[in-house]
């Protein structure tokens, strides 16, 4: 479903939530469009306080649904049983709030898109892919971030391809220049980096955080955030 077919869905809906750029740009696509998010949902793994995403504090999430308005709604799920731990909540979701469709951020990644419409088909929901795009018009599509008033900082980066001096980055417009330096997609859409905003046009107040350690995990080095009270 491409942007224009999007339009034809005008309805309550679920939004895949990250925390980062890519759902919150999503979440602003979708608001011009007319269509009302009743939650957010995110994903974090049982027993742990961090989201599967992008490993920020559930407390940092559930301060953006505060900020704009609308529920979040954490799935506890594990790595093996995602799916279907996904596919119950959202059934369960679907119910409460009449949902009939839920969106992702994904931008070009076939294989993403795949999986959400797969997810939204079994519990009869429409999947809305409201920033989908070619893989070419990704910086294009950071400058419009850049300049539409969001602000976000860099939470993780892929070790490989950045290292832990984008951590903590705003995303302004030297991150737009310097980020065209790597041979990566400006987005971060394979997950080279990813970001958390705290501040921005559909919230209603910034959400005041500080940053920590830099931690280095796997694959990837990550930023502490923490929420002030």
């Amino acid at each position: 479903m491409d942007k224009m077919d999007v339009r034809q869905v005008k309805s309550k809906i679920a939004l895949s939530w990250s925390g980062g750029k890519d759902s919150c740009f999503a979440l602003q696509e979708l608001t011009n469009q007319g269509f009302e998010v009743s939650c957010l949902v995110t994903t974090a793994p049982k027993e742990t306080g961090v989201t599967f995403a992008h490993g920020e504090r559930i407390e940092l999430i559930e301060a953006q649904g505060r900020s704009l308005g609308i529920p979040v709604h954490i799935i506890h799920c594990t790595f093996d049983t995602y799916t279907d731990d996904f596919r119950k909540e959202l059934t369960q979701l679907k119910n409460r709030y009449q949902l009939k469709g839920i969106a992702f951020g994904d931008l070009y990644l076939d294989g993403h898109r795949e999986w959400g419409e797969a997810l939204a088909k079994d519990t009869g929901l429409e999947a809305l892919y409201p920033l989908w795009m070619q893989q070419k018009d990704t910086l294009l599509e950071l400058s419009k971030f850049i300049d539409s008033g969001y602000r976000a900082i860099v939470i993780r980066v892929m070790r490989e391809k950045l290292s832990d001096e984008w951590l903590g980055k705003q995303l302004d417009g030297q991150f737009l220049e310097d980020i065209q330096k790597y041979d990566i997609c400006p987005m971060g859409e394979s997950g080279e980096y990813h970001t958390f905003v705290y501040d921005g046009p559909l919230f209603h107040e910034e959400i005041k955080i500080r940053v920590g350690n830099k931690l280095k995990e796997d694959l990837s080095n990550r930023l502490e955030v923490f929420l002030l009270e």
